[in-house]
């Protein structure tokens, strides 16, 4: 439009016009200075939204919803862990991407996020509907400690890998979030082993072109899955909340039971490759555990006994656990459900988790070590030959008693049959025979 034709405008269209505008570099000005989004890959939360790993203990001054009773990490104690029948095995379906898709990998900040296509999709896991994947992202410590943001029993692993889903009864991740159950998160164990983890290379080898925060570039797909353990039937199950701030508490937590290994250095490039805030070096992206405020842990399989020998739940009664197919919802709270048993995984040697350990399979490893594995196949085994043998001493000596049932009727029907005499034994000296 040219310089004359605003002239001709009505006040009240110029008046308008203005507002727009100022409205609209308003709004460029706030997504400026609200930095990076979430890791969940949600909008930035109500409020001042910059936010970073430094300054945790203030989050719930900026996000309310940060200092609530059901957030995210926890510690895992397995011998508090309620089994829970109604967990079955996760269920990804279809999750090999043609390598002619490209995948959109971004630094944010905080983390590194690839974008995942909405089809790949969760099921199974004791949830009443499906969801549909929104990205995944990593989170890790530093060459002096490591940086997974859930524990169990205390121990802290290398990393954490969390796959983000939304309940596919909403159209976006925006509208999923604020709702209960709204979201689910598969949760895995990064440890350090001897070989290269293959399937972290789709993603690793390409840190370099998102070396500065906001950077971003698109790599070709993969088979997604591979990233999670072999093993997805043993895990552990709670409601919780985004562990970065808006931290929503709206997220079906699953955290896996089996480790992924990573080489050495792959475990370095992640913790030594990414720039921040400042052009800072992105480390040490976890928090520190949250209270569980009376919320139970769910476990999908059964467990011998917890590291300090506690008697597993269920001794001398049944305990309560909330209902697995329940959504995450403010405030907290149990429902009732199936009851039993406690345990543990492995925790492997070191508290740093940077020490090298032996590849498994896909260099992944079982949370629980062979040697536990070993065991709890052993004592199944051993119990199950003592239950054969108790139910062959049973059976024996039903047969035997039975037989001497038989054998004394027998022998009472043959009395019966005969004079009365001819069952004396014995007979009583008569006075004259003591007489004599």
């Amino acid at each position: 439009m040219r310089a004359r034709d605003w002239r001709g405008l009505p006040r009240s269209r110029l008046l308008l016009l203005a507002a727009l505008l100022a409205w609209a570099a308003a709004a460029a000005h706030e997504e400026d200075a609200e930095g990076p989004h979430s890791e969940a890959g949600l909008p930035p939360g109500h409020g001042n939204s910059h936010w970073s790993y430094a300054d945790k203990a203030e989050w719930a001054s900026d996000f309310p919803h940060c200092g609530g009773h059901m957030q995210s990490p926890i510690n895992i104690e397995t011998g508090a862990a309620l089994f829970s029948p109604q967990l079955e095995p996760i269920l990804l379906p279809d999750y090999s991407l043609p390598p002619r898709e490209m995948l959109r990998l971004q630094n944010n900040g905080h983390t590194v996020v690839l974008d995942l296509p909405r089809n790949l999709t969760l099921t199974g896991g004791g949830f009443p509907q499906p969801y549909q994947a929104a990205q995944l992202h990593l989170h890790w410590g530093s060459a002096l400690k490591p940086g997974s943001e859930h524990t169990v029993d205390g121990h802290r692993y290398a990393g954490e890998i969390h796959v983000v889903y939304y309940s596919s009864h909403f159209d976006t991740i925006q509208e999923a979030m604020v709702e209960p159950g709204g979201l689910a998160v598969l949760a895995a164990f990064l440890q350090v082993g001897s070989e290269e983890n293959e399937p972290y290379q789709h993603i690793l080898e390409h840190l370099n072109d998102v070396h500065e925060e906001g950077e971003e570039t698109w790599i070709p797909a993969f088979d997604v899955a591979k990233l999670l353990p072999d093993d997805l039937s043993r895990y552990f199950r709670y409601n919780g909340s985004l562990t970065t701030p808006p931290c929503y508490q709206t997220v079906n937590w699953t955290i896996f039971n089996q480790t992924i290994r990573l080489s050495p250095d792959q475990i370095s490039l992640l913790e030594d490759t990414l720039h921040g805030d400042e052009d800072e070096l992105i480390q040490d992206n976890f928090r520190l555990p949250q209270s569980l405020q009376g919320r139970s842990v769910l476990a999908s399989f059964l467990m011998l006994h917890s590291p300090e020998g506690a008697q597993p739940p269920g001794e001398g009664g049944s305990p309560r656990a909330p209902d697995p197919y329940g959504p995450a919802e403010e405030g907290g709270g149990d429902s009732a459900g199936s009851a039993a048993g406690g345990g543990q995984p492995h925790t492997p040697d070191g508290a740093s988790g940077r020490d090298p350990e032996p590849a498994s399979g896909e260099g992944q490893s079982p949370a629980t070590s062979s040697g536990a594995d070993q065991q709890v196949g052993s004592s199944l085994q051993t119990g199950d030959v003592l239950a054969a043998i108790f139910a062959a001493l049973f059976g024996i000596t039903a047969l035997a008693f039975f037989l001497y049932v038989r054998k004394h009727q027998a022998q009472n029907h043959r009395r019966d049959s005969q004079p009365i005499k001819s069952s004396i034994i014995y007979t009583a000296a008569t006075t004259e025979e003591n007489a004599a």
